[in-house]
C-alpha cells in the first residue's frame, strides 16, 4: 500500500505555513490569527509535539549518515509515542479554523522551500503507525530523500532498502507469526511433530523481513544443506528406486536468484524437504 501524501495533514506544512501567514500579516499591520491559531495548536499538545520532530531534521546541521540514520530511526520511535487520535482531531479543528480565517487556497498556496523533505518525512511517519504493509520503493525513495538532506551528498540506495526494511519488519510482524501459525497446524495435521531443522526454518522465516537479502541468503544456505543431505544419504537407501528418486528430488532443489523474492511456499518447500530427510534417516536407522 502508498501512503499518499497530504499537505492538508503533514504536521510539519501546517506550522511552516501559519508562520509564515502570520508574517505576512504583520508586515500588513493587522491582526493575526495565524498566531493565535499556532498558540493553540502547537503549544504543549500532541501537534506541537509532532512539529518537532519535523524540526529535528528541517534544523539539523549537516551530519554523517550514521547519526542521519538514527536522527530518522529515533523521530520514527517516537512518532509511535504520540496519540494518534487526539493528532487527527487536532489537525481537523485546524484546518476548520484555517477556513474561517483565510482562503483555504491561497494559504495552502504558498511554496514551501522543504517540500520534498517534509513530505518524505510524513510518509515514513504515516507507514511506521499503519496498520498495513506499506510499499517498500515508496518508504526507500522517501529515506533517502531524508539521509541526502541530511548528509548533503549521495547515499546508497541498495543500503537504505536493507536497512528500511528491517526498521518495517514489525509493521506485519503478527501477521506473519498468525500467518505461520496456520501452516504450522496445517503441517502437523499432515506430519509429525516438527525437527529442530524444521523449527530453525519457522523461527527464522517470522523473525526476518520478508524477501530482504538475508533471508534469501539463509534460505539458500538451507537448499545448499539440504542437497548435500540428500545426496549422502541416498547412498545408504538400500531399495534401487527409492535412491533414484531421492536424488533426483536433490536436483530439482535450486537457490533463488538476486531478483526472486522468498514467499511462504519457499518456506513449504524447506519444510518439506527436511521431512523428506527426516524420513530418509529413520529408514536409514540414524535416528
Amino acid at each position: 500500500m502508498k501512503i499518499k501524501h497530504s499537505k492538508y495533514k503533514n504536521t510539519g506544512i501546517l506550522f511552516e505555513l501559519l508562520v509564515r501567514q502570520a508574517t505576512a500579516d504583520t508586515l500588513k499591520g493587522t491582526d493575526s490569527p495565524a498566531i493565535d491559531l499556532i498558540k493553540k495548536y502547537f503549544v504543549k499538545s500532541e501537534l506541537g509535539r509532532e512539529y518537532k520532530l519535523y524540526e529535528s531534521v528541517i534544523k539539523s546541521k549537516v551530519i554523517n549518515e550514521s547519526k542521519a540514520n538514527a536522527i530518522i530511526s529515533t523521530i520514527l520511535e517516537s512518532s509511535k509515542k504520540l496519540n494518534r487520535t487526539s493528532l487527527r482531531k487536532q489537525k481537523y479543528n485546524l484546518i476548520s479554523e484555517i477556513k474561517k480565517d483565510y482562503n483555504i487556497d491561497s494559504f495552502f498556496g504558498t511554496k514551501i522551500k522543504n517540500y520534498k523533505e517534509f513530505a518524505s518525512l510524513y510518509t515514513l511517519i504515516e507507514g511506521y503507525n499503519n496498520d498495513e504493509i506499506t510499499d517498500t520503493d515508496q518508504l526507500v525513495d522517501n529515506k533517502v530523500t531524508l539521509l541526502e538532506y541530511l548528509t548533503k551528498q549521495d547515499v546508497v540506495t541498495e543500503e537504505v532498502k536493507e536497512n528500511v526494511l528491517k526498521e518495517f519488519q514489525t509493521y506485519d510482524k503478527d501477521l506473519r507469526i498468525l500467518t505461520y501459525q496456520v501452516l504450522l497446524e496445517k503441517f502437523n495435521s499432515k506430519y509429525n511433530n516438527l525437527s529442530v531443522e524444521q523449527k530453525q526454518v519457522l523461527k527464522e522465516f517470522i523473525n526476518a523481513v520478508d524477501s530482504t537479502p538475508s533471508l534469501r541468503e539463509f534460505y539458500n544456505n538451507k537448499i545448499v544443506e539440504l542437497k548435500e543431505t540428500l545426496n549422502i544419504e541416498s547412498i545408504n537407501i538400500t531399495d534401487k528406486a527409492t535412491q533414484v528418486k531421492v536424488q533426483e528430488i536433490s536436483k530439482l532443489l535450486t537457490e533463488l536468484s538476486k531478483n526472486d523474492k522468498v514467499s511462504n511456499d519457499n518456506l513449504v518447500d524447506l519444510l518439506q524437504y527436511y521431512e523428506l530427510v527426516k524420513e530418509i534417516k529413520v529408514a536409514n536407522d540414524k535416528v
